[in-house]
């Protein structure tokens, strides 16, 4: 495991966009695992402008979102494809339909996540899986317990969860009670992970996830437990490692 503590959002930024880039100049037809969330908006950001610059291409790849909220309409403001098309799809020059976020619309939702599961045997395994980390160590919406789930999952969220995605919602009534989310094996079969953290409020549970003992009740301190994951932590979520 590699750990990098960035002195600054520009140097954050372009460090991830770089081994991004990096992995598309090398294998173009590469598959992405993508992340939502505030932490990788300066990213996908980066990623728009190096792409209308020249230099990386998204035309060959493909993607798989983590996670998405059930319930809302795919269009509603705070729906996860809704984030992924506005904050970067819309933006560059992949091809739409080799975007995929699971359909938490879906008449059958056990049904929509053995699918999505087969969708990613068939055309994995992701070369590269974006990830960020829930207060609650939480990786995707694996939330924290006595057992994980493998493979894509329905799940109900957390109390915490819920109250830290709050605030994109009128209020915390409206945020969505489940979400359907890839397992931790499904996660943790990525070739590589760069995990992304930032804000002195996820220092201690950074820590314990990459110091600690590995534990489901830590779903990310499995993150241990694979051979090529890169970290990047801003000065603040990284004060614990200095």
């Amino acid at each position: 495991m590699n750990i990098f503590i960035l002195r600054d959002e520009e140097q954050f930024v372009q460090t991830g966009a770089s081994l991004i880039s990096g992995l598309l100049h090398t294998n173009p037809r590469a598959t992405l695992g993508l992340a939502t969330g505030s932490t990788p908006i300066g990213l996908y950001a980066k990623l728009i402008e190096m792409n209308k610059q020249g230099l990386v291409s998204f035309s060959q790849a493909t993607t798989y979102n983590l996670d998405e909220y059930v319930g809302l309409p795919e269009n509603h403001p705070e729906s996860y494809r809704t984030f992924m098309n506005e904050k970067f799809f819309n933006h560059i020059d992949i091809q739409i339909e080799r975007t995929h976020v699971p359909n938490g619309n879906a008449a059958n939702l056990e049904e929509e996540c053995l699918n999505y599961d087969r969708m990613l045997e068939e055309h994995g395994p992701v070369d590269l899986q974006l990830l960020g980390i829930g207060h609650n160590g939480h990786i995707g919406f694996n939330e924290p317990g006595e057992s994980l789930t493998g493979g894509t999952h329905l799940v109900e969220l957390q109390e915490k969860t819920r109250t830290a995605n709050a605030r994109f919602f009128p209020s915390l009534d409206d945020v969505p009670t489940h979400a359907i989310t890839m397992g931790v094996a499904s996660i943790l079969k990525a070739r590589q992970i760069l995990l992304l953290v930032r804000g002195e409020d996820k220092a201690e549970i950074v820590h314990r996830a990459l110091k600690g003992p590995i534990t489901t009740e830590c779903p990310a301190s499995l993150l241990q437990c694979h051979s090529n994951v890169v970290v990047l932590l801003d000065q603040g979520a990284g004060r614990l490692f200095v």
